[in-house]
């Protein structure tokens, strides 16, 4: 009865949504079951399981790669440029930027377990090589091996908001910028992730990982008011980051010597954690989900935090 009594404002306010709609509108209304390629089965016990399974088959099926050998992880180590003397472009015959387009909306979707190997094919769009697109049949060939993941979203998982920032340190070789991963769960699956290199060169892995963390609090900031206004939300919602030089600018108002050059920008997580808008906890390395959205990892780990992000 207590549950009913909190719901029966959203369900009311969601009673007069669909009633503004259907009067300016021709909508169809009723239990979801696949909206932009996204399938959406809810199981017996109130769980909702989310995967794009018929849309991972059509892009096997348009590339080719439909009877390849699946591969236990999506990317791995590549080798060193020097190695390679001479680079061989890839062909107009080979549809390297449809497969890349292809594979972005699976990453974006429903895939965070890829999200980190099409940024890095996707950042070759203009320039591909051959051995690029080995990386592309690479993800496709991993996909044929978990066509059916997805994600789960459990009815009795926590209803708060928890995130995980992380950042590579001067990853790429070329311009020495690291790369930012951010994930975002509720009722322990995803619900918002992203991985990109980042817009300036970090001096120390303290400033990679604080510009990682503030772009996890936007997310988390945007996301808990969207939330708010659909269901009922738990507490404040937690930022967690595995570096505790971060943590410490981020909440410690005065400025230091070896971080006083950073952008105030930068530093809107420090604002945000001193209102109070959310929590700052640091967490251990070997659990910093957001990892696998910032580097290669070696099968085993990659596939335990592909668990804990809520793939199912």
């Amino acid at each position: 009865m207590l549950m009913m009594a909190l719901l029966l404002p959203h369900i009311q306010k969601t009673v007069e949504f669909l009633r503004k709609l259907k009067a300016e509108f021709k909508i169809t209304a009723g239990p979801v079951s696949c909206f932009l390629g996204i399938e959406v089965r809810q199981l017996e016990d109130g769980s909702i399981f989310i995967s794009q399974e018929a849309y991972a088959k059509k892009v096997l099926q348009k590339f080719g790669m439909m009877d390849s050998n699946p591969v236990g992880t999506p990317i791995v180590q590549e080798s060193d440029p020097e190695d390679s003397v001479t680079k061989e472009y890839v062909s107009g015959n080979i549809p390297y930027r449809s497969a890349v387009g292809s594979l972005m909306y699976l990453s974006t979707g429903t895939r965070p377990d890829i999200a980190y190997a099409v940024s890095v094919v996707s950042q070759k769009l203009d320039c591909a090589t051959m051995e690029d697109w080995n990386k592309v049949k690479r993800i496709l060939k991993y996909l044929k091996g978990t066509v059916n993941k997805g994600i789960l979203f459990r009815s009795n998982g926590p209803r708060k908001i928890t995130a995980f920032s992380d950042a590579d340190y001067a990853q790429d070789v070329n311009t020495r910028r690291s790369t930012t991963g951010v994930i975002c769960k509720f009722a322990d699956g995803a619900v918002t992730w992203f991985s990109q290199k980042q817009r300036c060169i970090a001096l120390s892995t303290t400033e990679a990982e604080i510009i990682a963390a503030n772009e996890a609090a936007k997310t988390v900031v945007w996301l808990q008011r969207l939330f708010s206004d659909l269901i009922r939300v738990d507490d404040v919602p937690v930022l967690k980051c595995d570096n505790t030089g971060a943590i410490k600018l981020a909440k410690n108002p005065e400025f230091h010597r070896r971080s006083k050059h950073i952008d105030t920008r930068f530093l809107w997580i420090r604002e945000k954690y001193l209102n109070g808008d959310l929590k700052l906890e640091h967490i251990a390395g070997e659990h910093q989900i957001a990892d696998i959205l910032t580097k290669v990892l070696p099968k085993p780990r990659f596939q335990r935090l592909r668990t804990l992000s809520g793939l199912d």
